[in-house]
């Protein structure tokens, strides 16, 4: 915990997704945003702010108290490092986190020993359709919990021109739907319903143009014989005006009960051998992204520096994600279901 007042926050990187953590910085009022970073200086440029084309030049320049990293798994571990090195204490970090796991624990280590916290920039969980579902089942809203279902329908994913527009480097993942994506839900399926002790999947590639796989099923054994299904594919759509609001839709079924994740964002309960449908939570009406969960996340990470209260999402705990993930791979590559280390 620190004293109040403003926190510098300077970021690395200004592509695609950065203008939703330039916008949700400017709008924290205890935050100072003081400096872009980034290999092409015109997109830092871009930003408004002072720009860079080297870290710890601009560390240097503008002496922050956090860094936001939003580039790709392959700059991770360089930019961590750089900060790391330049005295740097706070460091958020977009997700994928690091290429392996290796690497991410190599990391961990390094902030460790640098009396250093990496915040890993997994938003999904800020979701608000997904903090308003904890607080429905934690009441107990549809009894006794049995499964979850969410099935991933973007509808971004067809064609030779897939991802181009937006974040080209996607074709080019040798791993794709689950490193990339369905890590959102491998998170999200943990903040609800706990660690899986085991994960089976079956993956595909549809769309020949990309390296990696953009569809498949991944199911998770979860505590107390809880089943949570993934059902991912990147080529259909769902019932939206905005295919990545929610990016697809949900269930979680109890003997209660169903409640309802639509793509709206709003989220509806049905009472067990019932018609009706109550609605818990009101469509969203956030036009950015996400239901605006990277502002979310980044208020909750500053009212942790301010306030002391507990970081979500820490990267030695984000660890287990990785874990995770490796066994939804190894799953798929062998046909069997894996258990995992407890």
């Amino acid at each position: 915990m620190r004293d109040a007042g403003s926190i510098r926050v300077a970021c690395v990187g200004a592509g695609y997704f950065s203008q939703f953590h330039y916008g949700s910085w400017a709008r924290i009022d205890e935050v100072d945003l003081v400096g872009s970073c980034d290999r092409d200086i015109e997109a830092a440029k871009r930003t408004g702010l002072p720009a860079y084309n080297d870290l710890g030049q601009m560390i240097d320049a503008t002496k922050p108290d956090l860094i936001d990293i939003i580039l790709p798994p392959v700059a991770h571990a360089k930019m961590i490092q750089v900060a790391l090195n330049k005295g740097i204490k706070t460091l958020i970090c977009q997700k994928p986190f690091c290429q392996n796991k290796a690497e991410a624990e190599a990391m961990v280590a390094l902030a460790n020993a640098h009396g250093a916290q990496i915040i890993v920039h997994e938003n999904f969980r800020f979701q608000p359709w997904y903090r308003a579902l904890k607080s429905h089942l934690s009441k107990g809203a549809v009894g006794v919990i049995q499964q979850m279902t969410f099935r991933l329908r973007p509808g971004d994913g067809q064609g030779p021109r897939a991802y181009l527009d937006r974040q080209p480097y996607f074709q080019d993942m040798q791993r794709f739907l689950v490193h990339e994506t369905a890590v959102h839900w491998v998170d999200t399926f943990r903040y609800l319903l706990g660690n899986p002790s085991a994960v089976y999947a079956d993956l595909r590639r549809v769309n020949p143009v990309i390296a990696g796989e953009d569809a498949g099923y991944i199911l998770f054994d979860h505590p107390a014989g809880v089943r949570a299904l993934f059902d991912g594919n990147r080529h259909l759509d769902h019932a939206a005006d905005n295919h990545r609001r929610t990016m697809g839709e949900a269930l979680v079924e109890g003997t209660k009960g169903v409640i309802t994740l639509r793509g709206d964002g709003s989220l509806w309960l049905r009472p067990f051998q019932d018609m009706r449908e109550t609605c818990l939570l009101q469509a969203d009406g956030w036009e950015g992204f996400g239901g605006d969960c990277v502002h979310h996340l980044q208020s909750h990470v500053i009212s942790g520096l301010l306030n002391g209260t507990p970081l979500e999402n820490l990267a030695q705990d984000y660890l287990r994600v990785i874990d995770i993930e490796e066994a939804i791979y190894a799953s798929a590559d062998n046909g069997h279901k894996i258990t995992l280390d407890p």
